[in-house]
């Protein structure tokens, strides 16, 4: 099953659409907490998806709460932030555990982040620069995540095209 990617109110529809490739081209679910910045027919959406969209499960929420309410009670919840003290590599992930990350401009909402301190991990910055970019932060934490699961059911030999 891989891990549940979570958009809360996310506003930029092209990293959005990357989000949804990467999340179709590792198995991950796509959870999106409205309001969204864009509507989901935007043209740039789709074409930052390619021809993915098929191939991911996306959910529409009203609010971060009833994601909480739904899902929070048996699984893993990971709120990435830049001001959490845990670097995201140090997480112990588990299949099907939840990615939660905030929209462009401010992340997530304080009180969530208050209220599941523990849970909170940060992607490590260079100097005093802000963050990586959203679709960039939802790979970086993917990637880790399926990394210490060993890359379950995925093909892990390539093989050069020949010409």
């Amino acid at each position: 099953m891989a891990f549940n990617v979570v958009l809360v109110e996310p506003e930029i529809p092209q990293n959005a659409g990357n989000i949804a490739r990467t999340c179709a081209v590792t198995g991950c679910k796509l959870h999106m907490v409205r309001p969204l910045g864009f509507e989901v027919s935007d043209k740039y959406l789709k074409r930052a998806g390619l021809d993915y969209w098929d191939k991911v499960e996306i959910y529409y929420y009203d609010s971060i709460e009833e994601v909480m309410d739904k899902f929070y009670n048996g699984h893993n919840f990971w709120f990435y932030s830049t001001k959490a003290k845990i670097i995201h590599s140090e997480a112990q992930y588990k299949d099907g555990d939840f990615l939660v990350f905030g929209k462009e401009t401010k992340g997530l909402p304080e009180t969530l982040l208050k209220k599941h301190y523990k849970e909170c991990v940060r992607i490590p910055m260079w100097g005093e620069l802000r963050s990586l970019n959203l679709s960039n932060s939802v790979c970086v934490g993917v990637y880790e995540g399926l990394r210490q699961l060993g890359y379950p059911d995925f093909k892990t030999e390539g093989e050069i095209p020949k010409r």
